[in-house]
């Protein structure tokens, strides 16, 4: 085996605090004038494409409508505009207006999978999946014209999974028309070749909003289709999660097969939790090495919130901690970390599952965001809740790689939230024995 990768010391969670940005923040009493937050490096954009072919490069992105990314690609895709206020803004629609999800693709050197969050499209529109699908595969111009014809080796394809939802009384969306979450797994179609791994996509029975796809990259032949050809082939069982995580608020969350409210979306956030969690260690029992990825809305840390993290209304905190608790290591709560008002953890040691958030383990003081609400000015109001968690021990035994954040106006494109990546060390280096 290969030498993996080298582990970096996790640094114990401090002074953590919740979820999603509100539109509008809380004003204090006594403002203060606010440090900002570009205090790190400004994000050095697409990372080079894998050096190692055992590298698994994911992306992942929330993009708030998928129709922008279904038109022609033009040139200006990226293309920064030096305007301000209002028609910055509209010169911003305009040069985001084309973007083009197979230019996404060529433009960061084809990962192996591309994970989409809150894609509106309906269950019943086919229509709309399948010009998803024509726009990961149609080829760019500038990809026609550096393909050589007698070449064996050409742009690669892709299939798209869709989980859309099917709950008609809580993601009925503007007038009923379903456009509303839903998650969208775009995986290379050689994927299987590549790892010699049978590749499927799932979802589960407890979620019918479209939050969650899984993509399970299996080359263990007890488990797969796949045959063992060489007794030196390891034994992959990686499940990918695609996450767009319930947002926690006061509206009335209903039973979806009566209608009836049986309390609040807070409530069905604390369920959602609860619910994964135990996925997770369900496939954790059955051997699979897991990463969660996507839209959490749960900003970890203090840290993770620009100019602070939301603590009103007060449930939010204990979103937050619910959350933490759950799925990060192990933290210990307390009076302390939790802003001195006594939220504390009380889940048993059964339903936790301790899982690792990889951007932050290797930036453990940067100061990065992944949430910036195209209502306000650019870094004045921002937070960190897409994020990449892996199972503690794919992390310790170093098979988690380099992770990354593409926190710049042009990366956030139409959408309001930026796109983040991870590798994964999952060829001849991730041997389960």
């Amino acid at each position: 085996m290969k030498t993996p990768l080298t582990r970096v010391k996790l640094i114990p969670m401090s002074t953590r605090l919740i979820s999603p940005p509100p539109t509008k923040r809380r004003k204090t009493s006594h403002p203060t004038r606010q440090e900002s937050p570009t205090i790190v490096t400004p994000s050095p954009g697409s990372p080079p494409a894998p050096s190692s072919p055992d590298v698994l490069r994911v992306y992942s992105w929330n993009i708030n409508g998928i129709l922008p990314f279904l038109q022609s690609p033009i040139t200006n895709y990226f293309k920064r505009s030096s305007n301000h206020g209002s028609e910055a803004k509209q010169e911003s629609q305009k040069n985001f207006a084309h973007a083009s999800l197979r230019t996404f693709l060529h433009e960061h050197h084809y990962p192996d999978v591309l994970f989409l969050q809150e894609v509106k499209i309906s269950a019943m529109d086919f229509k709309t999946q399948d010009a998803v699908r024509r726009s990961v595969n149609t080829l760019l111009a500038i990809e026609k014209s550096t393909v050589d014809p007698s070449a064996t080796s050409k742009p690669p394809t892709y299939n798209v999974h869709f989980t859309l939802p099917t709950d008609r009384h809580n993601a009925r969306g503007l007038g009923g028309n379903g456009k509303l979450y839903g998650v969208c797994s775009i995986v290379r179609s050689d994927l299987s070749t590549k790892f010699g791994a049978e590749v499927t996509s799932r979802t589960v029975d407890w979620d019918s909003e479209g939050r969650i796809s899984i993509i399970e990259i299996n080359s263990d032949p007890s488990t797969s289709n796949m045959s063992s050809n060489s007794s030196t082939v390891p034994k992959t069982k990686l499940a990918l999660f695609n996450i767009y995580a319930v947002n926690g608020t006061d509206n009335p969350y209903k039973r979806p097969t009566t209608g009836e409210v049986c309390g609040t979306r807070h409530d069905r956030k604390l369920e959602f939790h609860t619910l994964l969690v135990q996925e997770c260690i369900s496939m954790e029992k059955q051997g699979w090495d897991i990463v969660l990825a996507g839209d959490m809305n749960v900003a970890p840390e203090r840290i993770d919130g620009f100019p602070k993290l939301r603590e009103w209304p007060r449930q939010h905190v204990t979103n937050r901690a619910d959350f933490n608790e759950k799925f990060l290591s192990k933290m210990q709560l307390t009076a302390e970390n939790d802003g001195d008002r006594g939220e504390k953890g009380h889940k048993s040691e059964a339903e936790n599952w301790y899982g690792v958030d990889v951007w932050r383990a290797l930036h453990p003081e940067e100061r990065r965001y992944t949430y910036y609400p195209t209502t306000r000015e650019w870094g004045t109001s921002c937070d960190r809740v897409d994020y990449f968690v892996a199972s503690k021990k794919l992390y310790d035994e170093g098979y988690m790689g380099s992770a990354g954040i593409l926190d710049s106006e042009e990366g956030r494109g139409p959408s309001d939230h930026v796109p983040i990546w991870v590798d994964i060390r999952i060829g001849p280096e991730h041997n389960q024995t």
